[in-house]
Formats: structure tokens, sequence, C-alpha cells
């Protein structure tokens, strides 16, 4: 794609506060999207209505809903399929004969998992702090949610547009898609229906995926597409294929065929020229996932003695907005957007 044609477009997909600035402004002028990965997940149960609600509440302009099918297809949020760390089910003896063990993208996972429950069994179940160890605070609010559809999650940013007066984008991401389409569960058709019914744009709508393949059976639907990159290996349903790889100018070129953006993790950006090479393709950058917990803190940002304690998130943050990053995806927005305003 012709380099200003692609500037265009992402000057479109920008969120309300980024697309207020001129296209021809300089990336230190804009302002970086702060992403609620799974709501404000540093401090309530991810996924559930109350931290996307505290995200927006705290400044957050997307929240990020991970997508998982139940048994009948309706597409829910979940970090993953497998949901004994994000749920009650467990404790739940009429779901005791559904543990199982699965292979999962190569993977062998034993566990309750979402695709071999009803809709209606899955709303039985309350949420869970997915890491209680970590955020023991967060524990205070099990059993208080249930599991969420993505067309709830869709409806609620709506209503909390409506009420903050600005526009909050959904970014669902499509977990094991390979897998799941080898299940007659596919997750793109399904997504796809929910962007036309809810006519979603390029500001309401972001789709994100680590599978190539993935997105691009979601193109022509009209919002951007974020490619996801992880440290090592590569995407499953490309085999050989390495993220390494997809992070050379040359795979960059080959992502801007396809996607706007690319989510590498944080620690990719430090040392390298990927920022620099992503932005000369035409890409945009939102490195994941930024959390205030020394344990997930480069060394000189840890104060403190222990790995839960919270360390100088607000130094990493500003390390990255002055690299010139477009987003963040992080668990405490709330810190995130403190820091991007100075």
């Amino acid at each position: 794609m012709h380099l200003r044609r692609r500037s265009l477009l992402l000057a479109a997909a920008a969120t309300p506060a980024a697309a207020a600035v001129p296209a021809h402004a300089a990336p230190a002028e804009r302002r970086p999207v702060v992403i609620g990965h799974r709501g404000a997940a540093g401090w309530r149960p991810e996924h559930t209505a109350a931290s996307y609600t505290y995200a927006v509440q705290t400044g957050a302009d997307w929240i990020e809903p991970d997508l998982v099918p139940t048994k009948d297809h309706v597409l829910v949020v979940r970090h993953e399929n497998e949901i004994s760390q994000t749920t009650d089910v467990a404790l739940r003896p009429e779901f005791a004969d559904r543990r199982t063990t699965k292979t999962v993208d190569g993977r062998a996972v034993t566990g309750w998992f979402t695709e071999d429950l009803t809709l209606a069994e899955l709303k039985t179940l309350r949420a869970v702090e997915r890491l209680p160890q970590v955020r023991n605070r967060n524990t205070v609010f099990d059993g208080r949610e249930q599991v969420m559809t993505f067309q709830e999650v869709v409806e609620l940013a709506r209503r909390l547009s409506r009420t903050h007066g600005r526009t909050i984008a959904v970014f669902p991401e499509t977990k094991h898609p390979t897998y799941f389409r080898s299940l007659g569960l596919p997750l793109e058709p399904k997504l796809a229906a929910a962007i036309r019914r809810y006519r979603l744009g390029r500001r309401d709508c972001v789709v994100q995926s680590f599978e190539p393949t993935s997105l691009k059976r979601m193109t022509g639907l009209g919002v951007p597409l974020w490619q996801a990159l992880g440290t090592t290996g590569g995407p499953y349903d490309l085999p050989g294929r390495t993220y390494k790889e997809m992070m050379t100018p040359a795979g960059l070129a080959e992502i801007a065929e396809y996607a706007d953006w690319i989510g590498p993790d944080k620690s990719s950006l430090v040392g390298t020229s990927l920022l620099a090479d992503a932005h000369a393709a035409g890409l945009r950058v939102g490195p994941y996932t930024f959390r205030a917990e020394n344990q997930f803190l480069p060394a000189q940002f840890r104060r403190g003695s222990g790995p839960n304690d919270f360390g100088d998130a607000f130094a990493e943050y500003a390390l990255y907005y002055r690299m010139g990053v477009d987003a963040v995806v992080t668990d405490f927005p709330d810190l995130a957007v403190m820091a991007r305003r100075g």
C-alpha cells in the first residue's frame, strides 16, 4: 500500500484524542492511546463489567476483551478457554465431570473449558481474581461478577461512551483461532457479525490476534487490525514462521499489507530499532503489558523488597512515551493516564 494512503488510513483509525491531532503532526505531538488490558486487571478481576467500567472511569481509551466460544457458539470474554483460574468452576460439583485434558495449540492443558459449557451454564459461574497471590486485594471482588459475552462488552462500551462523553473503543482478541476452527467453532464469523450488527467503525473497534490468518479473515470490515507479536516462537497458524522474523523490516512490510498496528512485548522495543522500523513501514505500535508490581518491571524501576510491591511504574511509562509509542496496553490504565499527563 502506498505510504501516504496508509498514513491517512492510520490517522482515521485513531481514538478521539489522537484523531483530533492533524495528520501532519509530528509523532511526539500525538497522545498515546491507553488500553485497559482486560479492563483494569490490576484493580479488579479481569474481563468483568467492574474491571471494564473502572478502566474507563480512570481514563482508558480502549478496553480489551479476549474472545473464546461456548459450546453453543457464543463469544464470551475470558483470558483463556480454560477457566479454572478465572471462575469458581472448580468449586461447582455440577461441573466436576467436565474436567478434562486437551491439547491447545500443541500444549496439554487440564481443567474446564468454555467450549464444553453452554452460555447458560457459564452464566451460573462467577469470576475470580486470576493472580490471587500477586493481587490479593482483588480477591475481595471474587464471586460478584458473571462471565460476559462480547455483545455485553460492546453494549457496556456504548453506555460508558455516553456517560463519559467520549468514544470508548473495544479491542477484541481472537484467542486460539486455529484451534477453535478445528472444533467447528470459528471465532471470526461471529466477531464479524457483531461488528456489522453494531456498526462498529474505525473509532469503535480494533481487532487483534497473534495469528495472521485470523486477522486476514477480518479484512474488509472497515476496522483496524492489530498483529500481536510474542517474544519466542511464532504464530501457531504459520509453522516455521517466527516472531523474530516478523519483527524485521521485511517482516513488518508484510504485516503492513493487512494490519495497521503491531503489538510487541514491551521488552522487544528496548535496545532495538523495532519502533522506528514499524513506523517506517506505516504501522503503529502498542507494546504490552504494563503492570505496577516489581516482578513485572525492569530492575531499575523496582522499589521495595517484595516482588508484588509497587515499583516506579510512572518512570516506565515515561520511558515508553518518550520513545514515541502509539499506545500502551496496561493492567493499570489509571497510572498510564496519569503518566501521560506528565
